[in-house]
């Protein structure tokens, strides 16, 4: 019998949300803590890959998904004129048991908002609960909450464990490495969009264009839009900026002539760049930021998970896809062993290494990599693609990149 029977989890996003349907499923009581008021459908798109779409399913959200996002059919690597570099298969298309779906970060989290009040009940969900500390004992964590627009105290709750599942700013990881600092800027900034337009390629295909100093990238994310023959696109725009902005201003709106004119001639025929940033009416700025890998997540009855364990850039899809890979190690481990301590620290083991491999991989490109690679080799374009980059490169650097991130189809199929 385990001796976990009751979870406190701090962040209502996706790997907090994702970590109370685990935990409840393996027989844990949860109550999940939020700073905001109210939850709300906020963010753009996000990409769901396979592994992380298999957790969902077992946890009986295969429909509702289906209803909220795209299954992503192809992704396509393209330089700054749109000839192709890279092209493959995604998902069911890929011949994955599960698909890889394009969708909308916000109705994605409300869907699993709702999820966790269908299963857990209303009441397991606490907003206005900002976590401002907490106290171990030997059998108890304690956590204490506040309003975080007052200051004020607003009670405490105990529990056999606390996630902390709080994101790239996390109290709890603040605690344990209060001389880490600010996040780690990249020296570019992302500027992130929606505008329905027209379908481009499959209507279900992503794109990335460009390379490591000014890409774009665009996918469809809303199923709705799709039936009517039209898509929302939701779309990237990247740049190296020499200087840093505040980099805990995430999401700020601003001005697109801040970075449009870098994209005004790019229009494939088949996408028309400029376009699609002049018909969008509101732009988000996020400076492109991780942090190191750590030694440890797991302190005693306290574990860090998701973003507040191992933040990494927007690179190869993985960011919400590892955070629900953690919530499903951790549900494991809490079911195959019953001493608390012991339980977090195998969890620990088994995810610290995988996601720090991918924060050093995402680095270096990951698999955007060959984007750069042919615009170091071929600036002005090519008239044969092989002649710059071979078709054996290209294959090994993707098949690298799905073993990194733990995606590989083979191994997960055989799951």
């Amino acid at each position: 019998m385990s001796s976990i029977n009751s979870a406190i989890i701090i962040g209502g996003g996706i790997g907090g949300l994702v970590s109370a349907l685990k935990l409840h499923r393996v027989g844990v009581s949860v109550r999940v803590f939020e700073s905001v008021e109210t939850i709300k459908a906020l963010g753009v798109g996000i990409n769901l890959l396979p592994h992380a779409v298999r957790v969902l399913t077992e946890l009986g959200l295969a429909e509702e998904l289906k209803k909220t996002g795209i299954p992503t059919a192809e992704l396509m690597y393209v330089n700054k004129f749109g000839q192709e570099i890279w092209q493959e298969d995604r998902g069911i298309n890929a011949g994955y048991r599960w698909p890889q779906y394009s969708i909308h970060r916000g109705k994605l989290q409300m869907l699993l908002l709702q999820a966790v009040k269908d299963t857990l009940g209303e009441d397991a969900v606490f907003t206005g609960h900002h976590l401002s500390s907490f106290e171990q004992t030997n059998d108890k964590v304690t956590a204490f909450f506040e309003n975080k627009k007052t200051g004020e105290r607003i009670g405490s709750y105990e529990a056999d464990i606390m996630i902390s599942a709080d994101g790239i700013h996390s109290t709890v990881r603040k605690f344990y490495y209060p001389n880490e600092g600010l996040p780690k800027y990249s020296g570019r900034i992302l500027w992130r969009g929606m505008t329905e337009s027209t379908s481009f390629l499959t209507g279900k295909s992503m794109i990335m264009a460009g390379y490591q100093d000014k890409k774009f990238v665009a996918y469809p994310v809303c199923p709705e839009t799709a039936a009517k023959g039209r898509s929302l696109v939701n779309w990237i725009a990247e740049l190296a900026v020499e200087e840093m902005p505040s980099i805990t201003d995430w999401n700020k709106k601003i001005d697109k002539e801040k970075f449009a004119p870098e994209f005004a001639k790019w229009d494939f025929g088949w996408l028309n760049v400029p376009e699609l940033i002049e018909k969008t009416d509101a732009v988000y700025e996020f400076p492109m930021a991780d942090r190191d890998p750590l030694p440890q997540w797991t302190f005693g009855r306290v574990t860090l998970l998701g973003d507040a364990a191992h933040p990494m850039y927007p690179i190869g899809s993985n960011g919400a896809s590892q955070a629900i890979l953690d919530a499903d190690a951790l549900g494991q481990t809490i079911m195959e062993q019953p001493h608390a301590e012991q339980a977090l620290k195998e969890y620990e083991q088994v995810r610290l290494e995988p996601t720090s491999n991918i924060v050093y991989t995402n680095r270096k490109n990951g698999p955007e990599i060959v984007m750069q690679i042919v615009e170091d080799r071929a600036p002005n374009g090519f008239d044969y693609l092989h002649d710059v980059i071979t078709r054996q490169e290209l294959e090994d650097i993707a098949n690298m990149y799905k073993k990194v991130a733990g995606f590989d189809r083979e191994t997960l199929n055989s799951k």
